[in-house]
């Protein structure tokens, strides 16, 4: 059985860092692109940052480039998601998902296994 289990979220004020993780299991880690999505109540789900199978390609969404870091360790099979200056707009639930083979697009439909979100709230 898949699972990918976020931690990290919480309440920060403007300006502050978290630190994101996202454990997955029953999955060969390495097959997968990983991507952090974001979503507020009644909105659609939206990509933060993805990252290549082996790493080596990672993108951003606009609003979070140079303020947010995606890296990955798949001898842990963990991927991370490090967010500095940290705005009140960030606050969302944060996903982490899997696309396998995926090339980390931000099509939310093309991601196979989903976690179960943790809550970043930023207050002003």
């Amino acid at each position: 059985q898949v699972q990918l289990v976020e931690s990290g979220g919480g309440l920060v004020q403007a300006g502050g860092s978290l630190r994101l993780s996202c454990v997955a299991s029953g999955l060969t880690f390495s097959n997968y692109a990983m991507a952090w999505f974001r979503q507020d109540p009644g909105k659609e789900r939206d990509i933060v940052a993805a990252i290549s199978r082996s790493g080596g390609k990672i993108s951003y969404a606009g609003s979070v480039e140079g303020r947010f870091t995606i890296s990955r360790d798949n001898a842990k099979n963990t991927v991370s998601l490090q967010m500095n200056s940290l705005k009140p707009e960030d606050t969302a639930v944060y996903y982490c998902a899997a696309d396998f083979l995926g090339n980390g697009l931000p099509n939310p439909r093309l991601y196979n296994y989903w976690g179960q979100g943790t809550q970043v709230t930023v207050s002003a």
